[in-house]
């Protein structure tokens, strides 16, 4: 009976588009949430969850910085003090300089007010609580860009350690700067809200709501961002850093984005709590509060919008209100048997220690969190995994337009060197690539010929000589400027970004050919959704040239994709960027021969198409099948160059590939021509 009800009710839910559905569940969960408090009817209860929603917004600020963009950041309270004390200083009556009539028309905005305290006038700031939240945000968006322009070219660790000390430095500011932080005994008398005459005072009810719309807000901005240029950006900064910036990715620029996000988002949250607090110590900022957000975030799941919203909010309940009622429990226990340890015990004093335990759990058992960001997609069927594939080159060659040739030499690479310390990995290399054509680049293990597409792409700079693409000089450049002048490449070593499905691979190779901004990725005008749309469409016609060899994996996370399916996305991500010239790194590696047999044509069908290649590759059936020109490197000098079928009969080549000895045996038993 019960189950038969539940299906009634639930049909008609189901059969709404997911659109819909998501819509419906959204405004149930506000609605539950708008109700909670007055069901409650308990005023400390509503309390902890406005303090629950207060560390709810810090922790989407945080998964900006940490779970989007991957950079790990232990001074995040900095930013919440900012935002706290930019409020509280214009509220209070801690800074009060003397009045002056270049104060008047700040007076009519209603931004200060003239007092007197039985001596001359004084200037009372009486910045409005709903201005000061994105006036605050603007004010920590800032102070993120100062700090991290500096700091942000470290990583890891390192980068850990300086935004530690950054955190410290904070709050020991605002305990000794006295004349305007009141210093360790903290602001007193912020002013409250007011809302058309009504001041919330200390009243937790209107902090609720007003925290539910913050938090609601910031849940809208997070999955807007996320889903965007921006958010894709950001997290191909957190799977692999080379393969963003060879991609089309500012990370100089995207990191300070996120920095400024985050610390907006701190800054507000800052406002509300020390609005609701009406007061504000330097403790409150310390590395506690840091460590505390890295925890909710681990714990809802990295990267994961409605994870950390449910971990902060899970956690902060735990320390305000689940520890001080155990505590109760279990001292009424202590009382009930007679013992006086259990009579004394505090747990709200082991919230720390219950803080590293999770952290430590959480890595053990559960990295993804609660919520994970990657939802597991289910397997292909038997069918769709050996469904017929046309062997030979792409298929759908229709949709995709065929690149036009202009004449001369698309790149230019006149006497190149690239050292290492004391070695010299390439030595006044020449090379020259027709548009149009196709150059493969051969020689043994540690030639240089990554280096040399490493030298390309701005991946390392080279000491001397030049590099020119269409008459354009390209050393000096950053990598993702060189990939806006329309070269992309691949690896040797394969560089995707694993945890991100094989559509959001290939959408992050057109990163610099969009140019949806944050704003616009937030307020979603109308040429961003055209932007977004086509975007995607270029996208899936890209993977559909690979046919059903990637297509219905375009939902799925790459790091579940063989090996050859990875380098088709590798070559896929390339092609999306709209490349005038592709550099493919020995991308038949580590294929069978029939995998070799069926990219090479491929990419025979890609140089049909008018596209201009750079080729590494060892394999010499390869070579002579696609190449028009053979370069030979041997320990970064280049040896030979020609046909292909005049390189392989060349001596050097041959002594280079398989030394003076073996070259000489093989000549006596006339194997070698």
């Amino acid at each position: 009976m019960y189950a038969t009800a539940v299906n009634l009710l639930g049909r008609p839910f189901a059969s709404l588009p997911p659109e819909r559905r998501r819509l419906l569940a959204l405004l149930v969960l506000a609605a539950a949430f708008a109700l909670l408090p007055l069901v409650m009817d308990n005023d400390a209860n509503t309390d902890a969850m406005a303090n629950a929603m207060s560390y709810a917004t810090l922790a989407l600020g945080l998964n900006i910085v940490v779970g989007f963009a991957g950079l790990l950041d232990l001074g995040y309270a900095a930013f919440f003090a900012i935002g706290a004390y930019y409020y509280g200083i214009f509220t209070s009556f801690q800074v009060m300089p003397l009045w002056s009539d270049a104060w008047a028309p700040f007076a009519f905005l209603g931004l200060v007010q003239k007092i007197n305290q039985g001596g001359p006038d004084l200037v009372h700031f009486t910045l409005s609580f709903w201005l000061a939240l994105p006036t605050a945000a603007l004010v920590t968006a800032f102070f993120g860009v100062l700090f991290g322009a500096p700091t942000l070219r470290l990583r890891g660790d390192y980068l850990a350690i300086v935004t530690l000390g950054f955190g410290e430095i904070v709050p020991i500011v605002a305990r000794n700067v006295d004349s305007v932080t009141n210093g360790a005994a903290g602001l007193n008398g912020v002013q409250a809200p007011r809302i058309l005459g009504y001041s919330f005072g200390v009243d937790a009810l209107p902090y609720y709501y007003v925290g539910m719309l913050l938090v609601a807000f910031l849940i809208f901005v997070s999955i807007r961002l996320r889903d965007s240029r921006i958010g894709r950006a950001w997290m191909a900064i957190r799977e692999d850093e080379t393969a963003a910036s060879a991609m089309g990715v500012n990370l100089v620029h995207f990191k300070l984005l996120a920095f400024a996000i985050g610390a907006a988002f701190a800054g507000m949250t800052g406002v509300y709590y020390i609005a609701k607090l009406q007061t504000a110590t330097p403790e409150m900022f310390s590395f506690s509060v840091s460590s505390m957000l890295l925890v909710m975030v681990v714990l809802g799941g990295m990267g994961s919008v409605w994870g950390v919203v449910v971990g902060a909010c899970l956690l902060q309940l735990m320390q305000s209100w689940f520890l001080p009622e155990s505590t109760n429990v279990v001292r009424a226990f202590g009382e009930m048997v007679g013992s006086p340890w259990l009579m004394s015990v505090d747990l709200v004093h082991w919230t720390q220690m219950l803080f590293g335990l999770i952290l430590v759990l959480m890595m053990l058992f559960r990295r993804d969190g609660l919520i994970p960001a990657t939802r597991a997609i289910p397997a292909l069927s038997f069918e769709a995994q050996h469904a017929e594939v046309r062997r030979g080159g792409f298929v759908n060659l229709d949709r995709i337009p065929h690149w036009e040739s202009t004449p001369g030499n698309a790149l230019e690479i006149r006497g190149v060197t690239v050292k290492f310390g004391g070695l010299t990995a390439l030595n006044n290399v020449d090379l020259t690539v027709p548009a149009g054509g196709v150059v493969a680049v051969i020689g043994p293990n540690g030639s240089g010929k990554s280096t040399l597409f490493n030298a390309i792409t701005g991946l390392v700079q080279a000491h001397s000589g030049s590099i020119k693409f269409h008459g354009a000089e390209l050393l000096g450049l950053a990598p993702h400027e060189v990939l806006e002048r329309g070269v992309a490449r691949t690896f040797q070593n394969i560089r995707l970004f694993p945890n991100l499905t094989v559509l959001e691979n290939v959408l992050i190779g057109q990163h610099s050919r969009l140019r949806t901004g944050p704003f616009a990725a937030v307020f979603h005008p109308p040429w961003t959704k055209a932007e977004e749309e086509g975007a995607r469409k270029w996208a899936l016609d890209i993977i559909g040239l690979f046919g059903n060899r990637l297509t219905p994996r375009a939902n799925q996370t790459v790091s579940g994709l063989s090996y050859a399916n990875r380098r088709r996305v590798e070559i896929s991500r390339a092609l999306a960027s709209k490349p005038k010239i592709l550099l493919l790194d020995e991308p038949t590696a580590g294929m069978n021969p029939n995998e070799t047999l069926e990219l090479a044509e491929q990419i025979k069908s890609l140089h049909e198409m008018g596209l201009t290649i750079l080729l590494i590759e060892h394999k010499l059936d390869v070579v002579t099948k696609l190449a028009d020109t053979v370069v030979v490197l041997d320990h970064g000098d280049k040896i030979a160059e020609g046909r292909p079928d005049e390189v392989r009969r060349n001596e050097e080549v041959l002594t280079a590939y398989l030394g003076r000895a073996a070259r000489a045996a093989l000549a006596e038993t006339g194997n070698v021509a």
